[in-house]
């Protein structure tokens, strides 16, 4: 929910530094790589390079020029580190270590956790909430959607190429709309499903408009960064507004308050932009395993809800 928009509020801002951190700006990276790469990566060294890189590493795509750049990387850090200086970022982010083909493995299994997660709580939510339900075929696409979302972000993680940033940075703005069309289907298509397709028209063209600039016409950031912004607050404000005003007579609603909550809090962990500890725990990687429990939580809410209104719909047939 509205804890991607913060996540997406850092991430577009590293990237947007991701042409010129001091790390690969650095003379002894550059002269390093450019060495490195005049070795190692063409002719019969190529030849060699790829007879001993392990499949899996050729599987995920790292080629001679990437693994330049990231022994070249450690190089400068030791430089760094050697004369008491701060560590570095290379292209907008921290060194990581590397294990096996993951290049930040930390946020990569904590991505993979929260898609785990999220499929767990699909599974539990159609086995307690009937299709009957009114909000039942929203919430289960707002699953699906999510569980893409996760997908990217753990594939990004794994590795960071211009085609996995950005479907990262698109999934998630996905997942950001989505909650908002959630949200307003639950406090007003319910009543009005006319406006709540209207509504669901326009943002499927907000989207399209979106993705097809920054695909089409440029990778702006800092366009992304105001859009996705924008996304979000309207998605707390409309959350918890509507919580806030049925907290009362719902009791389960405040377990959306707490998810709201919490996930602007949690956001500030990736204010603490530190060099990861052991070169693999970063602040985004502990955000990442903290939104686990949260994302339990809000489906937990969407189960309940689901249920209360198909209850209240029971009762109101049988009325009539």
């Amino acid at each position: 929910m509205a804890g991607r928009a913060a996540r997406l509020v850092l991430l577009a801002g590293a990237a947007a530094l991701a042409s010129g951190s001091q790390g690969d700006r650095e003379p002894v990276y550059r002269d390093c790589v450019l060495r490195c790469e005049e070795r190692n990566c063409s002719g019969g060294a190529l030849r060699h390079f790829r007879s001993r890189q392990p499949i899996y590493m050729i599987l995920a795509g790292w080629t001679c020029h990437d693994d330049c750049k990231y022994e070249c990387m450690w190089v400068t850090v030791d430089m760094y580190l050697q004369y008491g200086h701060r560590v570095p970022q290379f292209h907008g982010k921290w060194p990581f270590s590397r294990f096996l083909f993951f290049q930040e493995p930390a946020s990569a299994l904590a991505s993979f956790l929260n898609g785990l997660a999220s499929l767990m709580m699909l599974y539990r939510y159609r086995t307690s909430v009937p299709a009957s339900s009114p909000m039942y075929h929203t919430c289960v696409a707002f699953a699906w959607v999510s569980l893409n979302a996760w997908f990217w972000s753990t594939v990004f993680h794994t590795r960071d190429t211009d085609l996995t940033e950005k479907m990262d940075y698109f999934c998630a703005s996905t997942v950001i709309l989505h909650s908002v069309y959630l949200c307003c289907v639950r406090t007003v298509g319910l009543q009005y499903p006319a406006v709540a397709r209207a509504f669901r028209a326009f943002l499927l063209l907000l989207l399209t408009t979106h993705v097809s600039y920054l695909s089409l016409v440029h990778f702006d950031y800092g366009y992304n960064l105001a859009a996705n912004v924008a996304f979000g607050l309207v998605n707390v404000v409309w959350w918890l507004t509507w919580c806030l005003r049925n907290h009362r007579r719902l009791p389960h609603v405040r377990k959306c308050v707490v998810v709201v909550l919490l996930l602007q809090g949690l956001s500030l962990l990736e204010l603490l932009d530190f060099p990861p500890f052991f070169w693999v725990l970063d602040a985004h990687a502990i955000w990442h395993i903290s939104t686990i429990p949260v994302h339990i939580l809000f489906f937990s809410f969407l189960e309940d809800d689901s249920l209360y209104l198909l209850k209240e719909s029971e009762a109101k047939f049988k009325l009539a």
